[in-house]
């Protein structure tokens, strides 16, 4: 009985639990902050609220996070403003343009970045507003005023910081933690079912968009929890080479997975079984040192043994190839299934070589300093730049235009008009659903308003001192902080919370005037309705004109695969591949089948796009040799097949994709021609390499599955189809 007690108390600690303990935590910063600005005698205690709701997050890593750029983007605000008060304190429409190109400065920021580093944008134009309106109709206050919303700001934030840091601490490292062994947990069983064939197509598309997302958060979550974390600190080099290893061994399984479907499938192959069962001592190798992984979180001592392992493995895993390749031998295969199998081998040989590599810098995580520290390479996110444009673009325009409507009608709440739609459009710019969250901010505020009244002309005036003033606030408070601890009504939580204390909390000198609690409710609701309004007709981007534009981006990787520069290739390719398919799941959330073209894209990118980039290395690695030489046929025929490759995925069609595939066969004929005389005098395995990976880039662009192979595609010459 006390086992099975105890065992719910821990459950319930892990889910509902963790609401509560955020919930008691906003309530404590709340007040802490609140009698602070009271005994200072800050002029808006509001201020200092909305900082608090604002940075308040369940993770004290992600509160340290946002703090450090909420401050950043306070000082770049603050800065900004006080520069443009001094120029037009006295053109109130040339500030008011002005105050309009930043706000689109910054919104556009915040789509760029997507992280804390959007975050910082966010806040250089929300806290402009806040500074920079109210100071047009006393521009001789206008740096006062400035100083005290920094020291508002700053007080929310330190009292944020010290509570979640203190009391109840959740830390982001033991997150951190979970997610990427849970994440080599989820991934050795979904490599076990493929290397088995048992993935069916809905499962595998299914892991692949899970892992892209995976990738995106894990690098979050390594960036919030180096501020909290010193040990963590100093192990954030090897994170971000784990991730990205991670981002490599995913890529090369789907590139191995997607040819054993071809061969299982029969897909222009006259007999692939017979290369498969060549293979399945080999997969039969990996699969079991995977099998254990799959049941259980694997520690970093469990990495060491992996790694130890895997040594071993390479070692068996050459000579079971080596015997397969004599047992297809004895059955006389043709020249495709010889291609086939020597393709798939190399594929699962570096996969198993880049499952070492994985592991081994997993297992240097147990020690404070190591060699695999010193990575230079990092995420380097995608984003689109005409989505960034059109939402800088839409807040400078509604923020224009409520201007306009404030100087032309003289209404005492216009500056809280024009100050919401800013806050809101900054906010709702970092959402891939910017109507869904600006909808959720103006219920929220809507919630606000109507408890705002409630206490502002009910209950405050019949209370005295701060404790009864706690007695009052706590149920508002504690009501925005259990919708902010769910993400799907976050944005209602945060839009009551900050409304609520931007109009309703009571300064150190309380003023209790209906006339301007109704104006600067009804400014603030309508300004949101507008800002929504806006998001839903002004090019929204979970709409096609976005989708097509991410869909360009995916394939213009494989376009920078054969053309960029080589440093820093690999992980700028796969970080931006997964990026990008992360983002266009999100804006494209409820249309399945655009999802499923995508993500199509996606694996003809990741398939086409690594072979490129091997190729490229490989080629770099090669000897000072005769056969080697640049000004070789072969050399040249590869790049022929890169320009012919880089046109097709600028210009998808099926005439260019039938000179791509012609470009490949040319190219895996040149270096045939090559390696056959070059045999007798020098080890000719660099080339048999390359060809594997043309062979490869055939076999994809001959997938009867891939976004180019449409129903209406024409006939394939003879001459090309002999890939599997």
């Amino acid at each position: 009985m006390v086992h099975t007690f105890n065992r719910a108390l821990a459950e319930w600690a892990r889910s509902d639990g963790l609401t509560w303990a955020f919930i008691f935590k906003a309530l404590l910063t709340a007040f802490l902050a609140l009698w602070l600005a009271y005994r200072l005698e800050l002029p808006q205690p509001g201020t200092v609220l909305v900082t608090v709701f604002i940075v308040m997050q369940p993770q004290s890593g992600q509160v340290l996070a946002k703090s450090f750029y909420r401050i950043i983007g306070t000082l770049l605000g603050l800065s900004v403003m006080v520069l443009l008060i001094a120029l037009f304190n006295q053109e109130r429409v040339l500030f008011m343009l002005c105050v309009a190109i930043w706000i689109g400065l910054c919104t556009a920021g915040a789509t760029r970045y997507r992280d804390f580093r959007g975050y910082a944008c966010v806040l250089a134009g929300y806290t402009a507003v806040m500074i920079g309106l109210p100071a047009t109709n006393h521009p001789d206050d206008a740096f006062m005023l400035a100083l005290w919303r920094v020291l508002e700001i700053s007080l929310g934030i330190l009292c944020t910081g010290l509570v979640n840091g203190l009391i109840l601490p959740q830390s982001s490292n033991s997150d951190l933690r979970n997610t990427l062994h849970g994440r080599f947990r989820d991934f050795a069983a979904f490599a076990c079912e493929g290397l088995a064939g048992g993935l069916d197509t809905t499962r595998f598309d299914a892991c692949n968009a899970r892992f892209a997302a995976a990738a995106v958060s894990l690098e979050n979550l390594r960036s919030a929890t180096a501020f909290e974390d010193p040990h963590m600190r100093m192990r954030s080099g090897r994170l971000a080479r784990l991730n990205n290893e991670f981002m490599v061994l995913s890529t090369r399984f789907h590139g191995l997975h997607q040819l054993l479907r071809r061969l299982a499938n029969g897909s222009g192959v006259p007999d692939g079984g017979a290369v498969l069962d060549a293979l399945q001592p080999c997969f039969a190798e990996v699969a079991g040192l995977l099998a254990p992984l799959r049941e259980r979180l694997s520690s970093e001592a469990d990495a060491a043994q992996l790694a130890q392992r895997l040594e071993a493995c390479k070692q068996e895993l050459m000579q079971l190839i080596r015997a397969g390749r004599a047992r297809l031998a004895m059955q006389q295969p043709s020249e495709a299934q010889t291609l086939d199998y020597d393709t798939a081998a190399e594929l699962l040989y570096r996969f198993a070589d880049d499952l070492h590599n994985y592991a081994q810098t997993h297992a240097s995580l147990l020690e404070d300093h190591h060699a695999r520290e010193q990575w230079k390479d990092s995420f380097r996110p995608r984003a689109n730049a005409v989505a960034a444009t059109v939402a800088g673009l839409r807040s400078s325009l509604l923020i224009l235009l409520l201007s306009l409507f404030w100087m032309a009608t003289a209404w005492p709440s216009g500056g809280t008009f024009a100050l919401t739609i800013g806050m809101v459009s900054a906010l709702a710019s970092t959402s891939s659903q910017p109507r869904r969250l600006s909808l959720q901010l103006t219920l929220g505020a809507f919630g606000g308003a109507c408890l705002g009244i409630l206490m502002t002309f009910w209950v405050l005036p019949a209370i005295d001192g701060f404790a009864l003033l706690c007695c009052a606030l706590a149920p508002v408070v504690a009501i925005g902080a259990c919708l902010l601890a769910r993400p799907q009504q976050a944005g209602a939580g945060l839009g009551l919370l900050i409304w609520f204390a931007m109009t309703s909390m009571p300064a150190n000198q309380a003023l209790f005037d209906p006339y301007r609690v109704f104006n600067e409710y009804l400014a603030a609701v309508l300004s949101m309705v507008l800002a929504t309004a806006a998001a839903a007709v002004l090019l929204p981007p979970n709409r096609p004109w976005l989708w097509r534009r991410l869909e360009r981006e995916l394939r213009m990787c494989v376009v920078r695969a054969v053309s960029g520069r080589t440093k820093g290739l690999v992980s700028g390719f796969e970080s931006g591949t997964r990026d990008l398919l992360n983002q266009a799941y999100l804006y494209s959330a409820g249309r399945p089948d655009v999802q499923r073209q995508l993500l199509r894209w996606m694996f003809l990118v990741q398939e086409v796009g690594h072979a490129v980039i091997e190729l490229r290395l490989e080629q770099a690695r090669l000897p000072a040799l005769s056969c080697y030489a640049e000004s070789m046929p072969w050399r040249n025929a590869i790049r022929a097949m890169g320009r012919a490759l880089a046109r097709l995925f600028l210009q998808p069609s099926e005439a260019n994709r039938q000179r791509a595939l012609v470009a490949v066969e040319q190219a895996i004929d040149s270096v045939r021609g090559t390696a056959e005389p070059c045999a007798p005098q020098f080890d000719t395995s660099p080339l048999r390499r390359l060809q594997s990976y043309l062979h490869f880039i055939r076999s994809s662009l001959l997938d009867p599955q891939n976004p180019l192979a449409g129903d209406d595609a024409p006939a394939r010459p003879q001459g090309i189809v002999h890939a599997a």
